[in-house]
């Protein structure tokens, strides 16, 4: 929901801050005092196009900022999000910047987004209705998904099917066309991984055998110096021909130490860790000496161990970096020829699941045609009664459900809202058939059938009231106020018949020069709108004829709210 929306040098408007709530708000005022500017202003947030013109003259730069209570607006929040814009305390700041150059700067939650993202976050929250504005519902999608809704949670049901067929039915053809256009490339795949798996299986490496192979192959390439440095470190540790070694010279070093013993208990205690090393040595030499025992050449088994890495390198040359690598690709490559194997039989699968998913998406069609159809009925009649009261009694309104052979993700239908504004005039389609007065009254009517069932949080009407008078006019009111039972409502209106059924009445005043200035937008209380309404309905502010007209309007508006 909008909760503020602030105004700086836009048009006539020099700053102003207007400030919103739930249910119904009208804005009034004066021809010329700046109304419209409101709704130029929720245009440029929802990513409208700029114009220089609207800038304020002597301003270098228009800004219009929007506050959103993000709450129950889930969708909303994680869009700002993933614009890089963040929610704080449950609001949202949505800004554009246009400059009377024509440069154009928009803000979602704090952070510089492209215009178009603006749009595309924002554009969710308003609907807007007037004579030169976009209009959401006369656009063919939001024609569909209006009736949809309408249709309620039957429809969406048979829509949710059909969606969920269609989608298999697509996945299953994308991969059809796939494996048929790509049988010969396929077949070349099959026979290099099946070459490749031979060469993998004639090896038959086992896990980490490369690395095991290597650290063989180098200790018998060096079995000699290996040999060599360890029968002249078993001599240094413990000589067998009788030359100082390492252990007679720790020995007679612990025989000294344990000789003056008792003389210092330190000295025993050295004595005593000579023991240990001198164990440790003995230990250290007989395992040397084992070591080199064990050292054999084996010029045979080193020209295997070679030729064996050998053969697997060659495999680590074409499918991995490693042997493990290798039986990986193996692995893999055998369930991919699994596959490849089976192209024929895919191809036959895929075709028998393609004709069974046709025929059940046909049928879905058709089922949610049907319902759209008689859904189109029951709002066709709804919009025309609803019409009837908006001072269009010889209007007719209809939904056009045409099936077709060209099936999308939301069906196989297009669907279209006409209208036949006279009596004897045949139906054409909306954008056609209504001038922009009739129109506006349309898509009121429209917005009270849908009450309820529209995701739009906001609706602003445009002077909505155009072309009406009388009692047609309260009627809009009401129908306004009841559209605002279940959304926030904001209208520009010349009507009082319109404005007494406000729950916020915001007038608009130019200031002594003819601008409009920070205090031009007002929310009046009840005696300023009884003033409001008396000008609006003859003209003067202070005339007691008029007074008395205006508190019979809010009188009556106001029982019929509370009906």
């Amino acid at each position: 929901m909008l909760e503020e929306i602030r105004i700086s040098s836009l048009g006539v408007i020099e700053s102003s801050t207007l400030e919103l709530g739930p249910g119904l708000t009208v804005i009034t005022g004066e021809t010329g005092a700046g109304k419209t500017m409101i709704v130029t202003a929720l245009g440029l947030l929802l990513g409208g196009r700029a114009d220089t013109g609207a800038v304020r003259t002597g301003a270098k730069t228009a800004r219009v900022e929007g506050v959103v209570r993000a709450e129950g607006l889930a969708a909303f929040a994680e869009a700002v999000e993933e614009a890089g814009g963040e929610v704080e305390d449950g609001q949202v700041v949505l800004a554009r910047n246009v400059s009377a150059e024509g440069r154009s700067r928009a803000f979602v939650g704090g952070a510089s987004v492209p215009v178009a993202t603006l749009g595309q976050v924002a554009e969710p929250l308003v609907a807007v209705h007037g004579q030169s504005d976009q209009h959401r519902l006369l656009q063919a999608r939001a024609q569909r998904e209006a009736l949809d809704r309408f249709g309620g949670e039957p429809l969406a049901a048979l829509l949710t099917t059909y969606a969920d067929l269609y989608r298999r039915l697509d996945a299953v053809e994308r991969e059809l066309d796939e494996v048929v256009a790509t049988a010969r490339e396929r077949a070349q795949e099959a026979d290099l991984l099946r070459f490749g798996l031979g060469e993998v299986e004639a090896v038959a490496p086992e896990p980490g055998e490369d690395a095991t192979l290597a650290a063989e192959e180098s200790r018998l390439g060096f079995a000699d110096t290996l040999r060599t440095a360890a029968e002249q470190a078993r001599e240094t540790l413990s000589s067998e021909d009788g030359h100082p070694d390492a252990l007679a010279t720790t020995s007679a070093a612990r025989t000294l130490l344990d000789g003056v013993r008792e003389h210092d208990a330190e000295a025993g205690q050295l004595a005593d860790r000579l023991a240990e090393i001198t164990y440790l040595l003995s230990d250290v030499a007989a395992d040397v000496a084992s070591y080199a025992a064990r050292i054999d050449t084996a010029p045979a088994r080193l020209a295997a161990v070679s030729e064996r890495r050998a053969a697997l390198t060659a495999l680590t040359r074409k499918y991995g970096e490693s042997i493990d690598e290798v039986l990986a690709w193996a692995e893999r490559s055998a369930t991919r020829l699994l596959d490849l194997d089976h192209t024929d039989e895919r191809i036959e699968e895929l075709r028998a699941e393609q004709e069974v998913l046709r025929r059940e998406r046909g049928a879905a069609a058709a089922a949610l045609s049907a319902a759209r159809t008689e859904a189109a009925g029951r709002l066709g009649e709804q919009v025309t009664a609803e019409l009837t009261l908006l001072a269009m009694p010889h209007a007719r309104l209809s939904v056009d459900v045409r099936p077709t052979d060209r099936f999308t993700s939301s069906g196989a239908d297009e669907v279209e809202l006409m209208l036949a504004a006279n009596t004897g005039s045949e139906p054409r389609p909306l954008t056609k058939g209504a001038s922009g007065g009739e129109l506006s009254r349309v898509m009121l009517a429209l917005e009270v059938a849908l009450a309820g069932t529209s995701p739009v949080p906001t609706f602003v009407f445009d002077e909505v009231d155009a072309g009406v008078g009388g009692a047609a006019a309260v009627e809009v009111g009401r129908r306004l106020a009841e559209l605002a039972r279940n959304a926030q409502v904001l209208v520009v209106t010349h009507l009082p018949q319109v404005a007494a059924y406000a729950d916020r009445h915001v007038v608009v005043e130019k200031s002594s020069d003819g601008t409009v200035t920070s205090s031009g937008l007002t929310v009046l209380d009840d005696a300023q709108r009884e003033r409001e309404l008396s000008r609006m309905l003859a003209g003067l502010a202070d005339s007691d004829t008029a007074l008395a007209h205006a508190r019979e309007l809010l009188e009556v508006a106001q029982e019929a709210r509370r009906a």
